[in-house]
């Protein structure tokens, strides 16, 4: 992939400037896999009919085809998640609670608040957020094992008073979760672990089956299947944002260490192969700014040879890496507006940074400054590392507990009230040709 008249390096898709770009170019960069393949659509309506059909049946031959692992029972003993939690090396441990530790204070925090208000007199109107019954958290597994997304996903639920939180996660060969997602299970507190994954895990918790029982609402990240189900299923259980491989936009000035830009790079491409990471820099100058992208290159090259994950990394760079530039401020935060990234990077001189910070919109989360790295913000801070991705940014939010209440609106007139409304809404009424709703009105015309 080249832009006009630069040519691109074979690590990355994509070198240069942004005015230099070309629509397709443009067009490539921005493309995060948001279409979904025949095969995968394809795949998982037919895992999910097998389940709404079969249920525990389903999911152990899923499970045995999948996962390669024959099921003895499908839902983990509490002891087994009790257990691990125990048996959980001191460091890690001290971590997990750290960090379940900061996420509920930041989601007690961010709860929401009852309301009222009286937009004319004797009219009250309420609105008070009320907890979900039951909510299902999807713990990935295979490639990687995500404890952290357990908390994420599971504590925030727990603040906002859901009564009862189930868990899913793919078994390993022991026929249970991993060790470290039953012992994060056990830290939070949740009342149910099954031992089930992919799409076969999620057309569980929607329609239940003899074990699994049916949720209000699904959180957590997942495969494409994963995320091709919850959107297949959305219709009949509530789902968090849609979500895909990792993703990270740094804008930099002059003043960003190339070194950190690389590393925040490559820390969020060992996600996944179709992680999309850019490095946007902002420069008057193509001559520094030239300069600036053969030294992150090169801290890129250093980065990614001295990672284990070193193929994972250099096929997200290949599919979708970049380093292009800008001349100004402004165009840069249109550009990330525009991208909508998970994680979104300032590492601006400090005005321009809390300038950019008011100015940009769309993103999951916003990591200020040098120091505030992103893997903070996937595992201690307490903010949800649970983000919308391929630019779902514009129109959903980070996983919060906002995610699992509904809002129940209620409504109080008086008499006065009632009779001064009676007559406009009677007009109103018959403008649409609702006669009854008209006579219903108007009957409190005249003071009962």
């Amino acid at each position: 992939m080249s832009a006009q008249g630069v040519d691109t390096p074979s690590a990355l898709r994509a070198v240069g400037a942004l005015r230099q770009f070309d629509a397709e170019t443009l067009r490539a960069i921005c493309d995060r896999g948001g279409d979904v393949n025949d095969d995968v659509q394809a795949r998982t309506a037919e895992i999910i009919e097998r389940v709404r059909v079969d249920g525990d049946n389903a999911l152990r031959e899923l499970s045995l085809q999948f996962d390669g692992v024959a099921l003895s029972c499908i839902e983990v003993p509490k002891s087994s998640c009790e257990q691990a939690l125990s048996e959980l090396d001191a460091p890690l441990r001290r971590a997990l609670e750290r960090a379940a530790r900061n996420i509920a204070s930041v989601h007690l925090a961010f709860m929401p608040a009852a309301v009222e208000c009286s937009p004319e007199p004797g009219i009250t109107i309420g609105r008070r957020p009320d907890p979900l019954r039951r909510v299902g958290v999807y713990a990935p597994g295979g490639r990687a094992t995500y404890p952290s997304s357990l908390l994420m996903g599971a504590i925030p639920a727990r603040i906002a008073g859901v009564a009862e939180v189930i868990v899913c996660s793919p078994p390993d060969e022991s026929g249970f979760p991993s060790k470290a997602v039953m012992a994060a299970a056990a830290l939070a507190q949740v009342d149910r672990v099954f031992a089930v994954g992919g799409a076969g895990a999620i057309a569980a918790m929607t329609f239940g089956t003899g074990t699994i029982p049916a949720v209000d609402r699904i959180v957590g990240p997942g495969n494409a299947y994963v995320a091709e189900a919850k959107i297949q299923l959305a219709y009949r259980v509530g789902i968090d944002s849609p979500a895909g491989p990792s993703e990270l936009l740094v804008l930099a000035d002059d003043s960003a260490d190339p070194d950190l830009i690389a590393r925040e790079l490559v820390a969020q491409a060992e996600h996944d192969p179709d992680a999309a990471v850019i490095a946007l820099l902002i420069d008057s100058s193509d001559d520094r700014v030239s300069l600036r992208r053969d030294e992150i290159l090169a801290c890129l090259e250093r980065r990614v040879c001295e990672t284990p994950r070193r193929d994972i990394v250099r096929s997200a760079l290949r599919s979708r890496g970049a380093i292009i530039s800008s001349t100004d401020l402004k165009q840069a935060i249109d550009f990330s507006n525009e991208w909508a990234p998970e994680h979104l990077m300032l590492l601006l001189k400090e005005r321009e940074r809390e300038a950019a910070l008011s100015s940009l919109r769309n993103a999951g989360t916003i990591f200020v400054g040098a120091s505030s790295s992103v893997a903070f913000g996937d595992y201690m801070t307490g903010a949800n590392h649970v983000l919308p991705t391929a630019g779902a940014a514009r129109r959903y939010s980070g996983l919060s507990t906002l995610d699992f209440v509904r809002w129940t609106t209620w409504q109080r007139v008086s008499r006065d009230a009632a009779a001064r409304m009676a007559e406009d809404v009677g007009v109103f009424a018959d403008a649409e040709g609702l006669t009854a709703h008209a006579t219903a009105a108007r009957a409190w015309g005249v003071r009962q």
